[in-house]
């Protein structure tokens, strides 16, 4: 987009953990910048407060809305802008394709975030097309300490029959090796919302494809840095969804994948 770094725009980057978003969010806006790019639902609330007129666009966020981080996703109103992950019926999708590659499955535990509003909100969607399914759902609480986890995790496994779903929060990701090695220790066939957690030895994943996100948020920079208002740019929701699986790990899981279904795949990893 002919921005080249040290040149005709500086950049300047802060990598955090959540107790310093506040710290770096006080720390860019007084560097007086003409955009702040971030990634995420945690990073969003600090910068917003510190900040009502500097642009900012947001990637891979949950629910902007619903968390106040705008007003519409057609018109956000403030200063801020960008894409989201994913709309809520997806989160259908992903007890549809468990069904799918595990017929057998009649109980399926979603690990969700419950202090995210979106984590709630993923079981909702998730619960409310599980009776055409023929599948019992129930919430297992991501929390910051592995042991809970493993515990939870565990007693679900004591019955057969049984599935994970790993819905969209930063928990998840920062748990995904463990969230991985107990799906394949209690032999539960497992969907991810993204495609690291395939790539990581998981079974399954649908959810949006990374770089889109990240290519329209340069499209949006390079809009703000030329004139336009984050106001008047629309939120806009992902157009391409990646579905990926593990064949190795369906092996090991004594799955057979049905054909359709790997027709369907957008990448097999053997």
């Amino acid at each position: 987009m002919g921005w080249t770094d040290g040149r005709n725009v500086q950049i300047e980057t802060r990598w955090a953990r959540a107790s310093d978003y506040g710290r770096h969010a006080t720390d860019l806006i007084a560097l007086a910048p003409e955009v702040i790019f971030a990634v995420g639902n945690a990073a969003l609330p600090s910068l917003l407060q510190a900040t009502h007129t500097v642009p900012i666009v947001f990637a891979a966020v949950a629910d902007p809305v619903g968390a106040g981080f705008i007003e519409s996703m057609a018109h956000p109103g403030g200063n801020a802008t960008g894409f989201i992950q994913f709309e809520y019926t997806l989160c259908g999708k992903w007890l549809e394709l468990l069904k799918e590659i595990a017929p057998s499955v009649r109980r399926t535990a979603v690990l969700r975030d419950p202090l995210l509003a979106n984590g709630p909100a993923q079981f909702a969607v998730i619960q409310s097309v599980a009776p055409a399914l023929g599948v019992e759902v129930r919430a297992i609480n991501l929390r910051d300490a592995a042991g809970d986890i493993e515990r939870a995790v565990a007693a679900f496994a004591g019955s057969p029959n049984g599935g994970l779903i790993v819905a969209a929060s930063v928990l998840a990701m920062a748990n995904r090796e463990l969230i991985i090695a107990l799906a394949a220790k209690h032999k539960l066939p497992a969907v991810y919302y993204r495609r690291y957690f395939v790539d990581s030895g998981g079974l399954i994943s649908y959810g949006y494809d990374n770089v889109q996100q990240f290519r329209g948020a340069a499209g949006y920079v390079d809009r703000i840095l030329k004139g336009e208002k984050p106001a008047d740019l629309p939120v806009q929701a992902p157009t391409k969804y990646e579905l990926v699986i593990n064949l190795k790990t369906a092996k090991a899981l004594g799955l057979d994948v049905p054909h359709p279904l790997l027709t369907r795949a957008d990448e097999i990893i053997e």
